[in-house]
């Protein structure tokens, strides 16, 4: 089996988080979306993956290394490739065509689940969705009285269906997959402007293909910095006995850790009160704070701060009394120099 991950879009809603690294790589509780979603798949999926293959934009080297190490790590081939136009899901799976072949599961790095995840290789594929209140900006299905998938609308604009794709797949035959999005391609089949999933999807319904449905427990966003900060605390209570152990590096004095946390190699704490829902990666130094459900990236600094519901980049500063804040990579906010 192979994970195909398309991953291209920087994140515009999540800036200023993601003008340095894009959404995907962002850590959340100590390791990066993507990385999270291709363990969690490989997990459950009860067979070898071969191969994860991931559909980037212009990233850089470096990042490109960093997710070829997340392949290897599940013992897998890495590939990397590359949609430098935003035209669509379809025409960003279109790019990883040479790896499209077998059965597969495709997941787009936008979001976290928690899920009973089987695989009904009885079915011609598998449709992940969540019930959501607005389903016009989502891809919906409609099913019939047995289960099986009848429609596919892309961001209904009335009322047909609340259960929402939340963009993970799995497919028996890649190959035929890959044949509607060609044909909706050569023959520039849009929604919206862009080539969709969904087109390829009906066509393959139409066609005879038998889709069932897979639902998801939790689904978790990591669109904005709310929803990020949100997405963290969550996965934080479901990891909680994970979360106990600090490494050694780390030095915590005359503070009160309130579990569950995520605390990184090398972290100083003094004097503050750190929790519940918290992360601090790599060589963080908090002094004098109190934090709570916050997020915070590597080598960043904070002083006398008393924040919630706040995500700061990596070597960042701040010092100051701010109660929620947002602030980027590589910023100094000083509201104690005033």
């Amino acid at each position: 089996m192979k994970i195909i991950v398309p991953m291209a879009g920087r994140g515009s809603r999540l800036r200023p988080h993601t003008l340095t690294v894009p959404k995907p790589l962002i850590p959340i509780a100590g390791k990066p979306i993507v990385q999270r979603l291709v363990e969690d798949i490989a997990k459950v999926a009860g067979e070898k993956i071969e191969e994860v293959a991931f559909i980037i934009g212009d990233f850089g080297p470096e990042i490109e290394k960093s997710l070829l190490q997340i392949a290897e790590k599940l013992g897998a081939k890495g590939s990397i490739y590359y949609q430098n136009d935003p035209l669509g899901t379809a025409h960003a799976i279109k790019c990883a065509e040479d790896s499209m072949q077998g059965d597969v599961v495709i997941a787009f790095a936008d979001t976290l689940f928690r899920a009973d995840f089987q695989l009904d290789k009885n079915s011609d594929g598998v449709i992940w969705v969540k019930s959501v209140e607005d389903p016009s900006a989502f891809g919906v299905v409609k099913l019939d009285n047995y289960g099986f998938i009848t429609d596919f609308v892309e961001k209904p604009q009335t009322f047909v269906s609340d259960l929402a794709i939340i963009g993970i797949y799995y497919f028996n035959s890649a190959e035929k997959l890959m044949n509607e999005i060609n044909y909706i391609m050569d023959n520039n089949i849009k929604n919206g402007g862009e080539y969709q999933l969904t087109t390829a999807l009906e066509n393959l319904r139409s066609k005879g293909a038998k889709f069932t449905l897979g639902k998801v427990n939790d689904w978790m966003d990591c669109g904005n910095k709310n929803a990020t900060v949100e997405t963290n605390s969550k996965i934080l209570e479901y990891e909680r006995e994970e979360m106990l152990n600090y490494p050694k590096s780390a030095v915590i004095e005359n503070s009160l850790i309130i579990q569950p946390c995520f605390i990184g190699e090398n972290v100083k704490i003094s004097n503050s009160k750190i929790g519940p829902g918290v992360s601090l990666g790599n060589n963080t130094v908090i002094v004098n704070s109190n934090i709570e459900n916050s997020l915070i990236q590597e080598n960043t600094k904070i002083n006398h701060g008393n924040l919630s519901n706040s995500m700061i980049g990596n070597s960042a500063q701040y010092f100051g009394v701010s109660r929620e804040i947002s602030l980027g990579d590589y910023s100094v906010l000083d509201f104690l120099s005033r």
